[in-house]
């Protein structure tokens, strides 16, 4: 193959001039020098979103968490703040186990909950436009007091089973004894004996 003599004679590379690698005696073409690396912005956003994804599951709640003050909505769309003193947190997850539940205290005098020293929280959150129409006047009706988790994220740090409800169980501190999934079909009065 023939190459063009640059100035003094000397044939040049076809891949321009070439720089010396360290440490032998080869030289390489400059391009070599042009290759970048992985893109740092793409690493920091890849160990972001793990970092983000392992404090998701760190913060589930275990037992021996403190339970967190909350503020969000009744079914009558009044605020509502918890700040301490429930011994039993009960959350709904699916239409289904809260549409169990919610018969179940239906039975019950109005102040049933108040009474257990009970938050019973309804999970709303994504329920399409149709379905708010029947439900929530349904939820309405209701004697008991419903807390509706209807923000992204709100139910984040409770640990859900499939058509259960998740129990925590409460000392006088706020500190968390205890977590249970509750089949709401058939193990609702189960969850007032255990905290007796």
């Amino acid at each position: 193959m023939k190459h063009d003599a640059g100035p003094g004679g000397k044939a040049k590379s076809p891949a321009g001039p070439r720089r010396r690698i360290s440490g032998c005696g080869l030289a390489a073409p400059s391009y070599v020098a042009r290759v970048k690396p992985f893109p740092r912005l793409l690493l920091a956003v890849c160990f972001a979103f793990g970092l983000a994804a392992a404090a998701r599951a760190a913060d589930t709640y275990k037992v021996g968490d403190t339970f967190a003050a909350f503020s969000a909505k009744d079914q009558h769309e009044k605020p509502y703040t918890y700040e301490g003193g429930a011994r039993l947190v009960i959350v709904s997850f699916e239409m289904g186990a809260g549409k169990a539940a919610n018969a179940f205290f239906e039975k019950q005098p109005a102040d049933f909950l108040a009474q257990q020293r009970a938050v019973f929280i309804s999970n709303i959150y994504g329920m399409p436009g149709v379905g708010r129409f029947f439900a929530l006047p349904k939820m309405k009706g209701y004697p008991h007091r419903i807390i509706l988790a209807d923000a992204e994220g709100f139910l984040a740090r409770y640990p859900a089973k499939e058509d259960q409800l998740t129990v925590l169980s409460l000392d006088d501190k706020g500190v968390i004894t205890g977590i249970r999934h509750v089949n709401p079909k058939k193990e609702m009065a189960s969850i007032f004996a255990a905290a007796k």
